[in-house]
């Protein structure tokens, strides 16, 4: 069966500290955090999409609210759980899956980037 795989990208700043970590991000630093999300799905609406991409841009960038501009620390759950790029792009997908999957299409993956050279892909 063929699938469709769509893709946007966006970015929030935020800055973050790692507990218990030995090394610089032990100490408070800020980000500008680089968001690939991708949804899939296997049959198209009446008009030939898999879904519009503005939906995906308005839902993405009204999850990442909470987060942009902040630090991470501060936010539940991350007043917990350290706030690394694996938790975010598992946090992020999840309440992504809430916001957009519908039975028709579904979030395949969301791509996290610290860096342009360090990044984390989580699938659920």
């Amino acid at each position: 069966m063929a699938v469709y795989e769509l893709s946007i990208e966006t970015h929030f700043s935020a800055a973050h500290q790692l507990r218990g970590y030995d090394g610089d991000c032990a100490r408070l630093h800020g980000h500008n955090w680089h968001i690939r999300l991708f949804v899939e799905c296997s049959k198209l609406d009446a008009l030939g999409m898999g879904i519009d991409y503005k939906i995906m841009k308005r839902e993405l960038k009204a999850a990442l609210e909470r987060w942009d501009h902040y630090n991470l620390n501060d936010i539940p759950p991350f007043d917990s759980i350290n706030p690394t790029s694996e938790n975010v792009a598992r946090l992020l997908c999840e309440e992504m899956r809430r916001r957009l999957d519908n039975g028709r299409v579904r979030v395949s993956r969301v791509e996290v980037a610290e860096t342009c050279t360090a990044k984390v892909i989580y699938r659920p």
